[in-house]
């Protein structure tokens, strides 16, 4: 099960995709067809990552972070 852990509300664009980088902020990146967009970065809030979770950005907008199972 995942926590959310993000205070902040990130507006997604279509054509994008979402990820946390190894800075700690969202980045958005252009998909393949997204021919006229460029990497991104999105929201102020810096996330501080620990060992042995994945972090992603739900649906609503929020990061979350989920424990994986071979840590």
């Amino acid at each position: 099960m995942a926590e959310r852990i993000g205070r902040e509300k990130v507006n997604r664009e279509e054509g994008y995709l979402y990820f946390i980088g190894k800075d700690g902020y969202v980045w958005a990146t252009p998909m393949k067809h997204n021919k006229s967009g460029r990497k991104k970065k999105v929201g102020n809030e810096k996330i501080t990552k620990q060992e042995g979770y994945l972090y992603f950005l739900g649906k609503d907008g929020y990061v979350y972070r989920a424990r994986m199972k071979n840590a």
